[in-house]
Protein backbone atom coordinates (compact mmCIF):
# COMPACT_ATOMS: atom_id res chain seq x y z
CA UNK A 1 0.00 0.00 0.00
CA UNK A 2 1.40 3.02 -1.49
CA UNK A 3 1.71 5.70 2.10
CA UNK A 4 1.32 8.88 0.05
CA UNK A 5 -2.29 9.42 -0.33
CA UNK A 6 -4.15 11.93 -2.63
CA UNK A 7 -7.42 13.72 -0.88
CA UNK A 8 -10.18 13.55 -3.54
CA UNK A 9 -11.83 17.27 -3.29
CA UNK A 10 -14.81 18.24 -4.01
CA UNK A 11 -16.52 17.26 -7.25
CA UNK A 12 -14.64 13.80 -7.65
CA UNK A 13 -17.43 11.54 -8.17
CA UNK A 14 -16.42 8.93 -5.84
CA UNK A 15 -17.66 11.61 -2.88
CA UNK A 16 -20.76 10.75 -4.36
CA UNK A 17 -20.77 7.50 -4.48
CA UNK A 18 -22.23 4.58 -1.66
CA UNK A 19 -18.99 2.96 -0.31
CA UNK A 20 -18.59 -0.75 -0.66
CA UNK A 21 -18.68 -3.25 2.65
CA UNK A 22 -15.41 -4.63 4.18
CA UNK A 23 -15.84 -8.24 3.96
CA UNK A 24 -11.36 -9.64 4.35
CA UNK A 25 -10.53 -7.02 7.56
CA UNK A 26 -7.71 -9.15 8.03
CA UNK A 27 -6.54 -8.54 4.15
CA UNK A 28 -2.92 -6.97 3.93
CA UNK A 29 -3.94 -4.42 1.62
CA UNK A 30 -6.86 -3.13 3.95
CA UNK A 31 -4.68 -2.89 6.56
CA UNK A 32 -1.99 -0.83 4.56
CA UNK A 33 -4.68 1.18 4.24
CA UNK A 34 -5.74 1.44 7.44
CA UNK A 35 -2.41 2.79 8.45
CA UNK A 36 -2.04 5.43 5.64
CA UNK A 37 -4.90 6.74 6.14
CA UNK A 38 -3.68 7.20 9.98
CA UNK A 39 -0.74 9.01 8.65
CA UNK A 40 -2.62 10.88 6.58
CA UNK A 41 -4.96 12.08 8.98
CA UNK A 42 -2.31 13.10 11.49
CA UNK A 43 0.08 14.89 8.35
CA UNK A 44 -2.94 16.63 7.57
CA UNK A 45 -4.05 18.08 11.52
CA UNK A 46 -7.14 16.38 10.95
CA UNK A 47 -9.56 14.72 13.24
CA UNK A 48 -10.73 12.02 10.48
CA UNK A 49 -10.70 10.65 7.19
CA UNK A 50 -12.99 8.61 5.06
CA UNK A 51 -11.41 5.81 2.45
CA UNK A 52 -13.91 7.61 -0.04
CA UNK A 53 -11.78 10.62 0.15
CA UNK A 54 -8.93 8.87 -1.08
CA UNK A 55 -10.80 7.50 -3.67
CA UNK A 56 -11.22 4.06 -2.25
CA UNK A 57 -14.76 3.17 -2.21
CA UNK A 58 -14.88 1.31 1.09
CA UNK A 59 -16.95 1.59 4.41
CA UNK A 60 -13.70 2.34 6.49
CA UNK A 61 -12.67 5.36 8.19
CA UNK A 62 -10.51 6.67 10.95
CA UNK A 63 -11.54 8.70 13.92
CA UNK A 64 -8.67 10.77 14.91
CA UNK A 65 -9.57 13.35 17.77
CA UNK A 66 -6.95 15.59 18.82
CA UNK A 67 -6.07 19.40 19.37
CA UNK A 68 -4.99 21.12 15.94
CA UNK A 69 -4.96 24.66 14.73
CA UNK A 70 -8.79 23.89 12.91
CA UNK A 71 -9.81 22.49 16.32
CA UNK A 72 -8.01 24.10 18.77
CA UNK A 73 -10.31 22.05 21.85
CA UNK A 74 -10.65 18.83 20.24
CA UNK A 75 -10.57 15.88 22.77
CA UNK A 76 -7.24 14.06 22.73
CA UNK A 77 -7.56 10.27 21.49
CA UNK A 78 -5.88 7.90 19.63
CA UNK A 79 -6.60 7.26 16.13
CA UNK A 80 -9.34 4.21 15.94
CA UNK A 81 -10.18 1.99 12.43
CA UNK A 82 -13.64 2.07 12.59
CA UNK A 83 -14.74 -0.23 9.37
CA UNK A 84 -18.24 -0.82 7.96
CA UNK A 85 -19.85 1.26 11.00
CA UNK A 86 -23.48 2.64 12.08
CA UNK A 87 -25.76 4.19 14.16
CA UNK A 88 -27.55 1.94 16.34
CA UNK A 89 -29.41 5.07 17.89
CA UNK A 90 -29.27 8.74 18.11
CA UNK A 91 -30.13 11.88 20.78
CA UNK A 92 -32.65 13.75 20.00
CA UNK A 93 -30.94 16.80 20.93
CA UNK A 94 -29.28 18.18 17.44
CA UNK A 95 -26.60 20.54 18.31
CA UNK A 96 -25.13 22.89 15.43
CA UNK A 97 -21.12 23.73 15.32
CA UNK A 98 -18.48 24.17 12.93
CA UNK A 99 -17.27 21.63 10.76
CA UNK A 100 -14.30 22.11 7.82
CA UNK A 101 -13.24 18.60 5.59
CA UNK A 102 -10.18 17.90 3.95
CA UNK A 103 -12.01 17.18 0.96
CA UNK A 104 -13.56 20.80 0.79
CA UNK A 105 -10.62 22.79 1.68
CA UNK A 106 -10.85 26.20 2.62
CA UNK A 107 -14.59 25.88 3.53
CA UNK A 108 -16.55 25.76 6.98
CA UNK A 109 -20.34 25.46 7.75
CA UNK A 110 -22.02 25.37 10.41
CA UNK A 111 -23.85 22.02 10.80
CA UNK A 112 -26.53 20.34 12.52
CA UNK A 113 -25.68 17.19 14.45
CA UNK A 114 -26.47 14.50 16.87
CA UNK A 115 -25.11 15.73 20.10
CA UNK A 116 -24.99 11.92 21.16
CA UNK A 117 -24.59 8.51 19.17
CA UNK A 118 -24.58 4.85 20.09
CA UNK A 119 -22.53 3.16 17.50
CA UNK A 120 -21.28 -0.20 16.07
CA UNK A 121 -17.80 -1.35 14.14
CA UNK A 122 -15.36 -3.58 13.60
CA UNK A 123 -11.92 -2.51 14.67
CA UNK A 124 -8.89 -3.11 12.58
CA UNK A 125 -8.45 -6.49 14.07
CA UNK A 126 -11.91 -8.13 12.79
CA UNK A 127 -13.07 -7.49 16.59
CA UNK A 128 -16.89 -6.05 17.38
CA UNK A 129 -17.58 -3.14 19.27
CA UNK A 130 -20.24 -1.00 20.15
CA UNK A 131 -19.81 2.40 22.33
CA UNK A 132 -21.70 5.92 22.62
CA UNK A 133 -19.58 9.09 21.49
CA UNK A 134 -20.61 12.73 22.56
CA UNK A 135 -20.07 15.80 21.51
CA UNK A 136 -16.99 16.57 19.17
CA UNK A 137 -16.32 13.10 18.77
CA UNK A 138 -19.74 12.27 18.02
CA UNK A 139 -19.88 15.11 15.33
CA UNK A 140 -16.67 12.96 13.46
CA UNK A 141 -18.51 9.62 13.52
CA UNK A 142 -21.58 11.18 11.89
CA UNK A 143 -19.72 13.28 9.36
CA UNK A 144 -17.12 10.57 8.39
CA UNK A 145 -20.34 7.95 8.20
CA UNK A 146 -21.56 10.47 6.03
CA UNK A 147 -18.87 10.43 3.47
CA UNK A 148 -19.68 6.89 3.15
CA UNK A 149 -22.73 7.38 2.09
CA UNK A 150 -22.08 9.68 -0.58
CA UNK A 151 -22.46 13.20 1.62
CA UNK A 152 -20.71 15.92 2.49
CA UNK A 153 -21.29 18.20 5.19
CA UNK A 154 -22.30 20.88 2.26
CA UNK A 155 -25.07 18.97 1.99
CA UNK A 156 -26.61 19.12 5.71
CA UNK A 157 -25.69 22.99 5.99
CA UNK A 158 -29.33 24.36 6.10
CA UNK A 159 -28.63 27.96 5.40
CA UNK A 160 -26.14 29.87 2.85
CA UNK A 161 -25.47 32.26 5.80
CA UNK A 162 -23.91 29.45 7.70
CA UNK A 163 -20.91 28.50 5.73
CA UNK A 164 -18.13 30.43 5.55
CA UNK A 165 -15.07 30.84 2.46
CA UNK A 166 -11.87 30.99 4.15
CA UNK A 167 -9.89 31.48 0.58
CA UNK A 168 -12.60 33.86 -1.23
CA UNK A 169 -13.57 31.18 -4.35
CA UNK A 170 -16.85 30.49 -5.10
CA UNK A 171 -18.24 26.95 -3.19
CA UNK A 172 -18.79 25.05 -6.07
CA UNK A 173 -21.13 21.98 -6.20
CA UNK A 174 -22.50 22.21 -2.86
CA UNK A 175 -26.47 21.57 -3.33
CA UNK A 176 -25.31 18.64 -5.80
CA UNK A 177 -27.12 15.63 -4.08
CA UNK A 178 -25.69 12.03 -4.90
Amino acid sequence: MNKSLTIAELGNPILRQQAQEITQIRDPNLQGLIDALIAKTLEASGVGIAAPQVSHSLRLFILASHPNPRYPNAPNMDPIAMINPRILSHSQEMVKDWEGCLSVPGVRGLVPRYQWVEVEYCDRFGQFQQQKLTDFVARIFQHELDHLNGLIFLDRVKNPEDLQDLTNQSIQGHSEKP
